[in-house]
């Protein structure tokens, strides 16, 4: 499974990575000390504003960490804001492609949205993905989000969600696009290297049933507890708000309600924090039913 599931994320992000401009077209320009520059405001309102991020199909990447694995996944780079105190050390791990823009370290600060990224900005290009382009391996493992408002919340489940080398998360009615700063920023560059598809839960539904995949909905009334649920045939982990967890129709979509005990006072766990709880569940299984065959061959 584990082979199976690297090569379609591999192949999943070469097949959706658009069309690269030719090598050496970028500029390096003189450096920016004016937050008033208009490039400068650009990035800002990409930054603040969901809206501009849709209209114009770019989005904001800040850290170098953060910027490797966009490029990895092959996004195309617009432009890239370098504090001038490290573009000599940095110019020559930057996208050949982009325009590179030194900014003072006044600039730099209007600019960052967090501490320790190392003087790193840049406007890439947007890219969506669809359902119908999603390619899964045998038995894939996806996490489904019904209506997730907090972009960290997401951020951080994608994060998991490539730790445990899910196929997917598919967001379904989402309050927040997948391309807010604080996403990118708590998902650590995972947004980059899972495959994520914003729809409709009825799309999402009908997905999953055409493929015969089992939906587990994790709730706390009418559930079994989820270590008790098989989890290794093909599966999509289906999790609401923390606030409203999730609506009727995906209750009644499910082929089975699954719950993470809770022993203490509080009646729920942060989303993100019970996803991981799943996936790993799921891992775990997967691995125990995969030695259990290999055993069994020798």
């Amino acid at each position: 499974m584990e082979r199976q599931a690297r090569n379609s994320r591999e192949s999943h992000a070469a097949a959706a990575a658009p069309r690269r401009a030719a090598p050496g077209v970028g500029q390096q320009y003189e450096t920016i000390t004016s937050t008033q520059n208009p490039r400068v405001k650009r990035l800002l309102t990409l930054e603040q504003k969901s809206q501009e991020r849709k209209a114009t199909g770019r989005f904001v990447v800040e850290g170098r960490r953060e910027l490797a694995h966009c490029v990895e996944a092959g996004f195309a780079v617009e432009c890239v804001f370098v504090r001038e105190d490290v573009l000599p050390t940095l110019l020559p791990t930057l996208p050949r492609q982009a325009d590179i823009l030194p900014v003072s370290a006044r600039v730099y600060e209007r600019i960052a949205y967090r501490e320790g990224t190392e003087g790193v900005v840049a406007i890439v290009e947007s890219r969506t993905l669809r359902l119908a382009s999603l390619r899964l391996p045998h038995n894939p493992l996806l996490i489904v989000l019904e209506s997730v408002e907090k972009p960290g919340n997401l951020g951080a489940v994608l994060r998991s969600a490539d730790a445990a080398w899910a196929d997917a998360v598919i967001v379904c009615d989402p309050m927040t696009d997948l391309y807010n700063p604080n996403l990118i920023r708590s998902s650590v560059g995972a947004v980059f290297t899972v495959p994520c598809v914003a729809c409709s839960s009825q799309e999402c539904i009908a997905f999953l049933k055409e493929r015969g995949l089992q939906i587990l909905t994790a709730q706390l009334q009418d559930s079994r507890l989820y270590y008790d649920t098989p989890m290794t045939q093909g599966t999509a982990i289906v999790m609401g708000t923390e606030s409203t967890g999730l609506t009727s129709v995906w209750r009644e979509a499910a082929d089975a309600h699954i719950r993470i005990p809770m022993l203490g006072r509080l009646d729920s766990l942060n989303v993100s924090v019970s996803a991981a709880i799943l996936l790993f569940e799921a891992v775990r299984q997967r691995q125990e039913a995969a030695c259990r065959t290999q055993a069994s061959a020798q």
